[in-house]
């Protein structure tokens, strides 16, 4: 986890933060639109499709190259979506962890003499998790709409697409639809973070 990595290399703590603060300060289209232009472009980088899903006229050997190639082409949407999601996580468990890291409990494990990497992750981590899991909340909604951007920039076929063809001809089922979609995203995000809070405190009980 890269919280972790920063803690225990702290003398790298301040320029990933910093990183972090400037990618979290870009709107989810403007990164999108650089890892377009960084990793899809002839004139640059061109490791990846630039848009669509891949030509279905063309003819794959076998279904795993067909496979490859799809993935190939959800690499720079999904990163685009995980870039953009990662950097409030990471600072929100940064700050969270070097709260932890000045409680006594964190001094009597190094006095017996627990490696700087165990001290991290076996104690300080779990800790340091609980107040930052409500932020899983709304890690699934914020996907499924920024879904909408990235299926514009990538011209990708999905929910985002139609979900603005929806609203620009003002399919009402279709709209109801897509959010229906997001509030059971929400919701299964919620018992996500539930689950995840028993995982990181197994004293904590869910009141039924």
């Amino acid at each position: 986890m890269l919280a972790s990595w920063v803690n225990y290399h702290s003398r790298w703590r301040g320029l990933v933060l910093a990183i972090l603060h400037g990618i979290q300060a870009l709107p989810l289209f403007l990164v999108a639109l650089g890892l377009l232009l960084l990793l899809a472009n002839p004139d640059a980088l061109n490791w990846f499709p630039a848009f669509g899903l891949g030509d279905d006229t063309e003819q794959y050997s076998s279904w795993s190259e067909e496979l490859l190639q799809y993935l190939r082409h959800l690499v720079l949407p999904v990163f685009s979506l995980l870039l953009v999601a990662l950097p409030g996580f990471v600072v929100q468990l940064d700050g969270a962890m070097q709260q932890e890291l000045r409680e006594p409990y964190v001094a009597t494990a190094r006095a017996k003499g627990a490696p700087p990497v165990q001290v991290v992750r076996k104690h300080v981590l779990h800790n340091a998790l609980l107040p930052v899991l409500p932020l899983f909340t709304e890690l699934l909604p914020s996907m499924v709409t920024g879904s909408v951007v990235v299926e514009m920039v990538y011209a990708l076929p999905g929910m985002g697409r139609l979900f603005v063809e929806a609203a620009a001809q003002q399919d009402l089922p279709v709209l109801l639809g897509v959010v229906l979609l997001v509030a059971i995203a929400r919701l299964a995000s919620q018992l996500l973070a539930d689950a995840l809070y028993q995982w990181a405190d197994p004293r904590i009980r869910l009141h039924r």
